[in-house]
């Protein structure tokens, strides 16, 4: 008797080629639901539809099609066990050989505006899911593939075999588990953030890494849903692999770089902070003013552009050595000019605007979840505390300091001037340290410049630092209980004073 495959698919990408080759290579009978069906026979491939063989119609409007013992039986039947043999003897069922499952698209679904809770529970595939489940717990007996990208893996074990391996069915089985399991974890987010109440989270691994963060920590690569998103749609030009480290700081700086839009800007991260971080007329000066800020540390960075790389651009990054570069596109000529430097990771991440709704943290016996800090900074609902008000290019620069501070370890502090950090503190266990280091770091350029701190001043000690360095101005989210007195500091010392309302911590 031919072999039997039951392929029922909401993707059909590949299906007609799989189906042509199972039926005219390999002498394989295919059952098929609804849609699949008509595809395959539109192309002219015999086929059964499951509710001819089955003997029961697909009913309440194609919410039930394959959820029948004859289908169920065929799939989860044992070999290998008399009485499960015999059963299927006695029902006249079909031992299935091969099953071909993917989902209907929810995650698509519930991506698109306006859509309804309607909408989506109507997307909630029932029969896709029990068929992998049941043919993955059987993958003793028979194989299942729920991604196009398996049909030719497939073809290939028939080819060489005669019939799919036990190591190669055990992988697949583990791939259609795995692939439940994000569909239910899907599931579960969206009607949980409904309620406002529950997170869940879980992911397919895409690439194992070297390592960690060090070269003694195992690690691995994990994509979210089953559509490919943020990191995981980009594309890379040219370069080794990435590491962990490096898609730790290629996050970082994808997060500053999305805090500008209206003018070209760039950025450079060292260790998750930026080292340097500019806006100007045009990428390449924006690019060039970021370097200079802190050409030491600029090496062996991370750079991350809101423009296309244009050639001049391109020339400029190969002068140093760099891990990784990502902007929104590259032209033919700059990518010419960046093979000079084939190690450097060259991404192009058209949006990258869009990242994480959460951020997670691992605790012992359990982890953190919180909103992601993506507040837009809006100047209009800042507080002028000081007697000097501010002209409109001076909050033009206090609000560039403001969204570089963002995404600075806390205790933050950042010095700016035009539209450039002059100095970053990062990560201090007080304030006044960050300061130093940040002045220290901007030397006599501090003198004009502006200064943004991302917590309150609990003393007036950081105002008085700042003005004897010759900061013009401050940005800070004020909420001490002593800001009276960093307010009195600043106005006897001639300095701006804005306070946001706003705090950004970052740990």
């Amino acid at each position: 008797m031919a072999r039997l495959a039951l392929l029922s698919v909401s993707n059909k990408t590949g299906i007609i080629d799989l189906a042509r080759s199972l039926v005219a290579e390999f002498g394989f009978d295919i059952i098929s639901s609804g849609g699949t069906a008509k595809t395959l026979k539109d192309a002219g491939i015999p086929v059964t539809k499951v509710s001819d063989y089955t003997g029961s119609p697909e009913i309440l409007g194609g919410r039930v099609k394959t959820l029948h013992p004859r289908i169920h039986g065929g799939i989860l039947a044992r070999r290998d066990v008399a009485q499960d043999v015999t059963d299927l003897e006695n029902n006249q069922i079909r031992p299935i050989d091969l099953v071909v499952v993917n989902l209907y698209p929810f995650e698509e679904t519930i991506a698109k505006p306006g859509v309804t809770l309607a909408d989506a529970v109507e997307q909630i595939d029932i029969g896709g899911p029990a068929m992998l489940r049941a043919s993955s717990k059987n993958y003793a007996h028979l194989t299942v593939l729920c991604d196009p990208a398996q049909y030719g893996e497939y073809l290939q074990e028939l080819g060489q075999n005669g019939a799919a391996s036990l190591e190669f069915r055990q992988k697949c089985a583990l791939k259609g588990f795995l692939h439940t399991a994000s569909y239910d974890n899907a599931i579960a987010a969206y009607l949980g953030g409904i309620q406002g109440s529950e997170f869940t989270m879980s992911g397919t691994q895409i690439q194992s890494l070297r390592y960690g963060e060090n070269p003694h920590q195992p690690a691995a690569w994990y994509q979210t849903g089953s559509t490919p998103t943020g990191w995981t749609a980009a594309t890379k030009l040219q370069g080794k692999e990435l590491s962990y480290n490096n898609l730790v700081d290629l996050e970082a700086a994808r997060r500053i770089i999305a805090e500008f839009t209206e003018s070209p800007a760039a950025t450079i991260i060292k260790h998750t902070n930026p080292c340097g971080t500019a806006e100007a007329e045009t990428i390449f000066d924006a690019y060039q003013k970021a370097f200079n800020a802190d050409s030491i540390s600029a090496f062996g960075g991370i750079i991350a552009l809101n423009r296309p790389i244009d050639a001049a651009t391109a020339t400029e990054l190969t002068k140093t050595f760099l891990e990784c570069v990502v902007a929104p596109g590259c032209d033919e000529e700059a990518q010419e000019i960046l093979t000079k430097k084939g190690n450097v990771r060259v991404l192009i991440l058209p949006d990258l605007l869009t990242g994480p709704k959460e951020t997670v943290k691992a605790v012992a016996g359990g982890f953190l979840v919180q909103s992601a800090d993506d507040i837009i900074a809006d100047p209009t609902q800042w507080q002028v505390v000081t007697e000097r008000q501010p002209t409109p290019s001076e909050l033009a620069e206090l609000l560039f300091a403001w969204k570089v501070c963002k995404h600075v370890k806390s205790n933050a502090i950042v010095i700016v001037s035009d539209r450039t950090t002059l100095g970053v503190g990062a990560g201090q266990m007080n304030r006044v340290g960050s300061t130093k280091i940040a002045l220290e770091q901007a030397g006599e350029k501090a003198r004009g410049a502006f200064l943004a701190s991302d917590g309150f001043f609990p003393f007036d000690d950081t105002v008085r630092a700042a003005a004897a360095a010759g900061i013009t101005a401050i940005v800070q989210p004020g909420g001490s209980l002593k800001d009276k007195d960093s307010i009195k500091a600043a106005n006897e010392l001639g300095l701006l004073m804005v306070i946001t309302g706003v705090r950004h911590f970052l740990h």
